[in-house]
C-alpha cells in the first residue's frame, strides 16, 4: 500500500469512527420572552438505545409551553418517531400528539385538534418536526451550508421551510464572546431568525416574528 492510500484509508477509517457533528445529549439554560414577558427556558437532548428526546420549555407566569419529539439518528437524517405539543396560556390549555408511521408514510395529529388537521398526511424521507429543525440547523451551518431547505410536518400540513444564512454576529453567552453564524427564514407574514455557534449544541438565540411583532425569543445563559 503506498503511503498516499495510508494516508486516504486512515482518514477514512477516522470519518467512519468519529462522525462529525454527531448528536451528544446536552442541556441548554435560556432567558426567554414569550409575548413580551419574561420567561425561563430549556432545551435538552437525551438518548435511550437507538432513540433520542429532544425537548424545548418555556414558561412565565402567564404561560407554560413545552414541545418534546422521540426521533431516530438514521444515516446522518433526524426522522422522527413521535412528538408532544402542550400550551398553556391565560388558564386555556391545549395539548397535541403526532404520530409519524414511516412504515405506511403517514403522519397523523389526535389531541385538540379540528378534524381537518388530524391527517393522515403523506410522509416523505427527510421530514422533520418545528423543533428537530433546531438541530438541522446547528448540522448543517457547521457543514457550511448556506441555503437550508426542510420539509416540515406540523399543524396536519406538510410545507417547505427554507433557511438563508444572513450574516455573523458575536453574541456573549456566560461571559464568553461565541462567533454565530445568523439563519432566516420567513413566510406567510413570520419570520424565524436563529443564531448557532460551533461547538454549541443548541442555537445560541432564537426569535419568532409574527406581523412585525416578537412572539417569543429564547437566549442561551449555559450549557452542558
Amino acid at each position: 500500500m503506498t503511503r498516499m492510500s495510508v494516508l486516504l484509508f486512515t482518514a477514512a477509517l477516522a470519518t467512519v469512527a468519529f462522525p462529525a457533528h454527531a448528536l451528544k445529549p446536552f442541556t441548554a439554560q435560556y432567558e426567554a420572552s414569550f409575548k413580551g414577558i419574561s420567561a425561563g427556558g430549556a432545551m435538552s437532548l437525551s438518548q435511550q438505545g437507538n432513540r433520542w428526546t429532544y425537548s424545548m420549555g418555556i414558561r412565565n407566569t402567564m404561560a407554560n409551553l413545552s414541545q418534546a419529539t422521540v426521533f431516530e439518528d438514521a444515516a446522518g437524517r433526524y426522522r422522527p418517531l413521535g412528538g408532544s405539543d402542550r400550551a398553556t396560556y391565560l388558564m386555556k390549555t391545549r395539548s397535541v400528539i403526532t404520530v409519524y408511521n414511516w412504515k405506511g408514510m403517514q403522519a397523523r395529529w389526535t389531541g385538540d385538534v379540528k378534524p381537518q388537521r388530524a391527517g393522515p398526511v403523506a410522509m416523505q424521507p427527510g421530514d422533520m418536526d418545528a423543533l428537530l429543525v433546531n438541530l438541522a440547523l446547528v448540522r448543517d451551518v457547521g457543514f457550511g451550508r448556506t441555503v437550508m431547505t426542510y420539509r416540515l410536518l406540523e399543524n396536519g400540513k406538510a410545507k417547505p421551510m427554507t433557511y438563508r444564512v444572513a450574516g455573523r454576529e458575536k453574541i456573549t453567552v456566560g461571559g464568553r464572546a461565541l462567533d454565530t453564524t445568523k439563519v432566516v427564514q420567513s413566510a406567510g407574514g413570520k419570520q424565524t431568525t436563529a443564531w448557532i455557534a460551533t461547538g454549541v449544541p443548541a442555537p445560541v438565540r432564537i426569535v419568532q416574528r409574527e406581523g412585525g411583532s416578537d412572539v417569543f425569543r429564547l437566549q442561551l445563559t449555559s450549557w452542558r
